[in-house]
């Protein structure tokens, strides 16, 4: 204890920023992941979804280098029966296969098979500390015989994929990711990468040498072989006035929302475990614990309040948002189109989009991926061009960060306000 001091989030983050440019909130959000496959019970997941080259396995990767490397589990492809064959051990006497995976960090580097979801499902949701589960597996001769697959502790989980539309099921159980795209980012990315490529050697030198850095390693390995039991939390009012102060309507994700919320809690709490007060079992997260898990929730949790990963709802309040004021505008300025809506199509989102950044969106994933997840949010509604029945318009459907829409004009009703909440 006597070579540590007191780390904030903002300490934190500034040693994570030597190897990861910007997205603060992502670093830090996924650093206490990793970090929480070291508490009792409080591990979380995270799920990055983004198009491809834009960073969602960097973030992890490079967190994960200051972890001990027999407790990463990364993986690239794996089908639903290898997983447990490769990471158990087969106990041939009960023709079971036993997983622990306690105090593990799995890195799963593109999305895994949907089979072996499924079978995760209630170990990612943490109903039982020991889940059984039934797999079918050939024999010698060729034939079919079951196996029992025991999968025992809380692993911390972190997907990385570039499909942005996933199963309900399962981005209820992650917390839901996406790295930032700003020209700014992208500047200083390409700067780290030509200073780490024109000389790797010198790169690796410098970067081992940060005392800053080297004492974050020391002190994850301090907190893991210090195997801290309960963490307590000191207020449930407090946790409960932060959580609920802006919802107006409770939905069901908001059941695991809330246990996410309270491992980030725990997790900066172990962080600093060393002055904390202590019980019998464990240690105990003070306020200031709460109100550091709060700053971090209140930037992520918009997009999770609707089940999308922050690159399809930046989408929506960054594009459509925008392109459907500026076509409302125009509206009210033609009397022959005061009966009209003011949609907008699918090649205005395509053309905005490379306005901003640059480069196309995929025509595909906007139609398959992007469209339908706002839909089924409730963000955007669809409907024929009135004047070309072969074009579909998109219209936004809910009041987004204190805008008035116009309620004759795609926006809410009274009642629809009152049963929609950001």
């Amino acid at each position: 204890m006597e070579n540590y001091q007191p780390l904030s989030i903002e300490e934190l983050a500034d040693i994570l920023s030597l190897t990861i440019k910007a997205d603060e909130e992502n670093k830090i959000a996924t650093f206490l992941c990793q970090l929480s496959a070291f508490t009792h019970d409080a591990q979380f997941n995270v799920s990055f979804n983004a198009p491809s080259s834009s960073g969602k396995s960097y973030i992890p990767l490079e967190i994960s280098g200051l972890f001990p490397q027999e407790d990463v589990i990364k993986i690239g492809n794996c089908s639903p029966t290898a997983f447990f064959h490769e990471q158990g051990e087969y106990n041939k006497e009960t023709n079971s296969i036993v997983v622990d995976l306690a105090r593990k960090i799995i890195i799963f580097l593109d999305m895994p098979h949907t089979q072996l979801l499924e079978r995760l499902r209630s170990f990612l949701s943490h109903d039982e500390r020991e889940m059984h589960s039934k797999i079918t597996d050939k024999n010698q001769k060729g034939g079919n015989r079951t196996k029992t697959v025991i999968l025992r502790g809380f692993p911390s989980v972190i997907f990385c994929s570039a499909g942005l539309r996933i199963d309900e099921q399962e981005s209820t159980r992650f917390l839901l990711l996406s790295p930032e795209a700003t020209p700014e980012k992208i500047k200083l990315g390409i700067d780290q990468a030509i200073r780490k490529s024109s000389n790797s050697t010198e790169y690796e030198e410098w970067l081992n040498s940060d005392p800053r850095r080297e004492l974050l390693k020391s002190r994850i390995l301090a907190i893991k072989q210090a195997r801290i039991g309960d963490i307590q939390i000191c207020s449930e009012e407090l946790v409960k006035r932060r959580f609920l102060a802006d919802k107006k309507l409770l939905k069901p994700r908001h059941q695991r929302d809330i246990k996410r919320f309270m491992a980030l809690i725990k997790s900066i709490a172990l962080l600093n475990h060393w002055w904390r007060d202590q019980t019998q079992t464990g240690i105990i997260a003070n306020e200031e614990d709460i109100e550091e898990a709060f700053k971090i929730w209140e930037k992520i949790s918009i997009s999770q309040e609707f089940n999308l990963p922050p690159y399809v709802y930046k989408i929506y309040k960054d594009i459509i948002v925008p392109l459907w004021k500026v076509r409302e505008h125009q509206l009210k300025d033609d009397q022959f189109a005061l009966d009209k809506r003011p949609g907008i199509s699918r090649q205005d989102i395509l053309q905005k989009h490379f306005d901003l950044h640059g480069r196309m969106l995929d025509i595909y994933q906007l139609r398959q991926q992007i469209i339908p997840m706002l839909e089924t949010a409730g963000l955007v509604t669809q409907e024929q061009d009135g004047n070309d029945k072969r074009r579909w318009l998109i219209l936004p459907a809910v009041i987004t960060d204190e805008e008035e829409y116009s309620v004759d004009r795609g926006g809410v009703t009274d009642k629809q306000e009152e049963s929609q909440t950001i």
